[in-house]
C-alpha cells in the first residue's frame, strides 16, 4: 500500500472521529503539534516493540479492586472473600459437597463462634450450625443475652467432611486462608472455639479440649475461649457437661463487655 492511500486512510478516519466528537457535544479539540511523517520513520523501527496481547488479564496488587495500591473496603473483600469460597476446589471436600457453608451473622460481631466443618444439614443448607448441635448452640447463645444475628458463626473448614469425620490437616490448611480473612474483617472482641479441631487449628497446639477449655488464649491479639462442641454435648449431655460451658460462656460474656 503507498504512502499516499496511508494518508488518506488517516485523514477519514480523523474526520470520522472529529464528526463522533461534535455528535457527542464536543465543540473544541486541542490543536497538537505533529512531527513530519518523514521525520517520524527515521526513528529506528527496531528500538520499538509493541507488546502482544495476553490471554491473561494482567494481575492486580492484592489488596486492590482496580490495579491501584488503594485498600479495597470491608463490603467489597467480603464479596470477593465468599466469592472464591464459593468457586473452591483447593482440597477433595469439594467434590462431595452440596453447598460451601461459608458462615452467617453479624460481619461486625463482638463475638465469633468457630466450628470445625458443616454436617449434613449444614452442607444442604449452605449454612452453619442448623441441625441439632445449631439449636442448642442457639440455646446457649440466648442464654448469653444475645441473639443469634448479633454473633457470626462459622467454621474451620467450609465443606463438609465425608461421614462428618475430623478435618483432615491438608483439608485444614486449604482452608485456612478464608477463616483467617474472616476474623480479619469482623474483628471481634472474643472468638469461641468449639471443640478440638477449632481450638487446634486456631491456637496451632496438639493439645486436647480437656486442657484447652475454660482457659483464655490468644488468636493475633484477639481473646480466644476453647470449650465443647455442642456436638459433644449431645452426646454427653451431663450436668458436669453443661455448667462446664456455661461458665465458659460467661467468662466470655465478661470479655465482650469489657470497654463498653
Amino acid at each position: 500500500m503507498s504512502e499516499t492511500a496511508n494518508v488518506s486512510d488517516i485523514h477519514q478516519a480523523a474526520l470520522q472521529r472529529l464528526r463522533f466528537e461534535r455528535a457527542m457535544g464536543v465543540e473544541f479539540v486541542p490543536r497538537v503539534t505533529m512531527a513530519p511523517l518523514a521525520a517520524v520513520r527515521q526513528v529506528a523501527p527496531q528500538s520499538v516493540r509493541i507488546p502482544e496481547a495476553s490471554a491473561e488479564p494482567a494481575k492486580q496488587p492484592a489488596g486492590s479492586a482496580n490495579g491501584t495500591s488503594e485498600p479495597l473496603d470491608r463490603a467489597t473483600r467480603w464479596q470477593a472473600l465468599e466469592a472464591r469460597a464459593l468457586a473452591c476446589t483447593r482440597c477433595v471436600l469439594h467434590k462431595g459437597r452440596h453447598h460451601v457453608v461459608f458462615g452467617t451473622g453479624n460481619r461486625e460481631a463482638k463475638l465469633v463462634f468457630v466450628g470445625e466443618g458443616p454436617g449434613q444439614d449444614e452442607d444442604l443448607q449452605g449454612i452453619p450450625f442448623v441441625g441439632r448441635a445449631g439449636q442448642l448452640l442457639n440455646k446457649i447463645i440466648a442464654a448469653m443475652k444475645l441473639a443469634r444475628e448479633e454473633v457470626y458463626i462459622c467454621n474451620v473448614v467450609k465443606c463438609r467432611p465425608p461421614d462428618n469425620r475430623t478435618p483432615l490437616p491438608d483439608e485444614v490448611a486449604a482452608c485456612w486462608p478464608f477463616l483467617e480473612e474472616q476474623l480479619e474483617l469482623v474483628a471481634p472482641k472474643a472468638i469461641v472455639a468449639l471443640g478440638s479441631p477449632a481450638s487446634k487449628a486456631l491456637l496451632r497446639t496438639t493439645q486436647g479440649i480437656m486442657s484447652l477449655r475454660g482457659k483464655w488464649f490468644s488468636y493475633r491479639g484477639i481473646p480466644v475461649m476453647p470449650t465443647y462442641h455442642p456436638a459433644f454435648l449431645l452426646r454427653q449431655y451431663t450436668e458436669e457437661n453443661r455448667r462446664a460451658v456455661w461458665d465458659d460462656m460467661k467468662k466470655v460474656v465478661e470479655k465482650i463487655k469489657e470497654g463498653q
